[in-house]
Parts: structure tokens; sequence; C-alpha cells
């Protein structure tokens, strides 16, 4: 655990893939969950000035437009298109019509960035649906809306270059220093078991999203497309909005510029290094290949490979929960 700590927070190298050398992405389609803010705000402004299409989603439209228009001011050049796409991850029955909305009016996807996420809200905060607010907002909900652009995604691939179409889902260190032992703790019946602490719920649902990233690897990675999870880094973010008093003195004491975190999600979602020879592999500051801890591996492993199952568990519990929102 120190030393997935000491690797990911100090002496970080520089980016090695940024604004200055990421290939031109006119007729790219990209979807950033959060991208009007925070790290995924920073995402979005490097894929614009390349000439990307861009949906930034989420819930608030007003917040989006200020954006997007400082965006258009700022890189007055680009060629580019960047839209907002109503989304509410508090809510699975809203979310098919968000994808609707996005399908009708593209018919391609290039990389779906699961970026948007909550970080420790108040004790027994949760979902429309009544989930633990982290786990929904961070995995549930976000599972959801991968699997209704599935066929999209998967369409692109069959004619993209390989290894160009990705889903990327976001973790963080708190998956090795915040999460019950294995991740994700698992009850009889399948369901991730909701912690007393916030800051146990929120090491799990980043632990969540590393075994959706690997086992959305396994799944679909026959058809060409490649499955990444990332720890940005430690940021000065509006995740931390909701964190309390001992969390908000680490986070600014470590905190880096949130640019830095999106040239982690832009390495996981766009470097060449990663191939469908490496799929599944999980991203660290500020763009490279690193390990999770060794706890988390073993359960996510298959049981056919000496593993646990449980990342395989977690996503057919998510299927059979979100089953009648699709």
């Amino acid at each position: 655990m120190a030393g997935a700590f000491f690797k990911q927070t100090y002496f970080i190298p520089k980016p090695t893939l940024t604004e200055e050398n990421l290939p031109d992405q006119s007729g790219k389609v990209h979807i950033v969950t959060g991208g009007y803010a925070g790290i995924g705000l920073e995402l979005t402004k490097i894929l614009y000035q390349k000439n990307a299409t861009i949906y930034a989603a989420g819930r608030s439209g007003g917040k989006a437009k200020k954006a997007i228009e400082a965006m258009k001011i700022e890189f007055a050049n680009s060629t580019g298109k960047i839209e907002f796409l109503q989304l509410d991850l508090d809510d699975l029955s809203t979310i098919k019509r968000s994808a609707e909305e996005f399908l009708s009016k593209e018919s391609r996807l290039d990389v779906l960035v699961n970026n948007a996420g909550v970080m420790v809200p108040p004790a027994g905060s949760k979902t429309k649906q009544g989930y633990d607010l982290q786990m929904g907002v961070n995995c549930i909900g976000p599972f959801l809306f991968t699997q209704f652009l599935l066929p999209i995604l998967q369409k692109t691939a069959a004619t993209a270059p390989a290894g160009s179409v990705r889903i990327t889902w976001a973790s963080s260190l708190a998956a090795d220093l915040s999460a019950p032992k294995g991740g994700v703790e698992i009850d009889k019946d399948g369901a991730p078991k909701v912690q007393k602490n916030p800051e146990l719920n929120y090491g799990q649902s980043k632990s969540g999203n590393v075994m959706f990233a690997v086992e959305a690897a396994r799944r679909y990675g026959k058809d060409g497309i490649i499955s990444t999870a990332w720890n940005p880094g430690h940021l000065k973010s509006e995740l931390s909005r909701t964190a309390g008093l001992i969390q908000s003195i680490f986070i600014k004491l470590l905190a880096n510029p949130p640019k830095l975190g999106g040239y982690t999600e832009l390495y996981a979602g766009w470097s060449p290094d990663i191939t469908l020879d490496n799929n599944g592999a999980y991203v660290i500051p500020w763009g490279r290949i690193g390990e999770y801890n060794s706890a988390l591996a073993k359960v996510i492993k298959p049981e056919a490979k000496g593993g646990e199952g449980r990342a395989e568990r977690l996503w057919d519990w998510c299927e059979r929960e979100t089953k009648k929102y699709t």
C-alpha cells in the first residue's frame, strides 16, 4: 500500500501525452461524463482544441453552457464541436433517455470516458433507487450508461484503427488506501456491502471501476474495444466538495492542478502505449501504466485462473439490478 501511495503521489514523471502531441481528432466523437468541470473539463479542453466532437455529459446544463461558451472563445480556431448531454447518474430511470439522445445525433463513438463521480458525501446518502450514493453514481450509473452505448462502440471499433475505441473508468488511489480488503465486499446475494464509513464506500466504488475496466476488457476485447481504469492523481477538483475536514486538509496539502489529471485521463483513452495486448491496463499519474494492489488483483482474477472471480460477480449483479431500466 505504501509503495503504491509513494509511486502515485511523489516524483511523478512529466506526462508523455498532452495537447502538444495528441493527433488531430477531426471526425472522432467522444463522451466525457462530468466534462464541464474539474479534470473532465481539462480533458474536454484538450480534445476540443484538437478538433474533436465532444459531448460533455452531466446534470448541470447551466454550468455546462458557461464552460462550453468559454472553451469556444479560448479555442476559437477549433473545427470541433462540443455539446452538453443531460445525464443524471443518480437516477437509473433517466439514463436510457440520455443515451438515446446521443444516439439520435451521432453514428459513431470513439472513446467513452466515465469521469463523473461523487466523493464522501454525508453518511447514509442514497441514489433515487436507494443505492449507496457513491456506489450508485460512481459505478452502477456508469455501468448502465456504458451498456446502452456498447452497440455503437462495437460498430465504431469494426472500422476504426485497432485499439482506438475505448471505455475508460474513474478509479483512485482510494482503491488501494481506503477500500475493504479485495476492493469490494460482496454479500451473499452478490450485492456490494454498504460500509458504515463513507470513506470505505468511496474506496469500494473506485475499486468497483477497476473491476469494470478489467471485466469489460475481457468481454469486449474480442470486438476491438479497449477498457482501462485510471487514478487521476491528487488534484484540486470539485470532486472533493463533499469531503470532510480531514480529507479536505489532505487534499489541499497534496493537490495538483486539475490539468495534470486531465493528462492521466488522456493517456488512458488515447495513448498508443495501451493496445489490445495489454487491455484492461491501470493508468496512474500523469499517464503511466501501473498496478493496483495484490489483494484486488487476486479477487478480480477469474476462478478458472485461480482467482475469486469477484469482478464477474459484481458485473453480473449490476446487470441484474439495471435490467429493469434497459
